[in-house]
């Protein structure tokens, strides 16, 4: 895909003021350079897309500031390499496409339809193949493929979800924001041991809250 200097330079704008903001995995702030936000949101939005910030995406949800996106990622991948990945709440697509970046397969899990339908296209658009992709409750994850050896939770529960904490595999590592409101919530990074689950509060965080059907 052709990127235009002007895109260019709004990326490495964003990646310099990530690196201000105090991200440091060379690997995740090379994968947030190269994967064109732009395209993961409306294009009456286009012109934000490299703000360190929220936008709407429709359906009441919206694609994550990139701050955050690269905070949980690094989180994730702190531990180290990941073969197989669950995201729960694939929303725009945009985390995910950055998930597929640095990780093995990605398995992602969105319950409003034309969100999926939309992020579906922009993966085929860009040529990701490593992500499967389905229209589910996210709260039951997908049992299916675990146990996962890292778990991204892109929406807010009210607490820590046990079937998240059944399909972390031994070593595994899932970062998940934890709340009731918006206003209280605290991103957390859950490490699963052989007999316990370690827990460790990274910040506080504002999310759109995980909805069961």
């Amino acid at each position: 895909m052709r990127m235009t200097s002007r895109r260019a330079r709004e990326r490495e704008r964003l990646v310099q003021r990530l690196r201000e903001e105090g991200i440091r995995d060379p690997a995740v702030l090379k994968a947030i350079q190269e994967t064109p936000r732009h395209i993961f949101v409306d294009e009456a939005l286009s012109s934000r897309a490299y703000e360190d910030t929220a936008l709407p995406i429709g359906f009441r949800q919206t694609i994550s500031q990139p701050y955050i996106v690269a905070r949980m990622t690094e989180a994730l991948l702190a531990g180290g390499p990941l073969q197989k990945v669950l995201e729960v709440g694939t929303g725009s697509g945009y985390q995910t496409a950055i998930l597929a970046g640095l990780t093995g397969l990605v398995y992602t899990v969105e319950r409003i339809k034309p969100l999926l339908t939309q992020a579906q296209a922009r993966f085929n658009y860009l040529g990701i193949t490593n992500i499967r992709a389905k229209c589910a409750d996210g709260l039951w994850g997908w049992p299916a493929y675990g146990p996962y050896q890292g778990i991204l939770v892109a929406a807010a529960p009210m607490e820590m979800p046990q079937s998240f904490l059944k399909q972390l595999a031994v070593g595994g590592r899932m970062v998940i924001p934890v709340g009731a409101s918006s206003s209280a919530q605290s991103l957390m990074v859950v490490t699963r041991t052989a007999d316990d689950f370690e827990m460790k509060t990274l910040e506080r965080v504002s999310f759109v809250p995980l909805v069961g059907e």
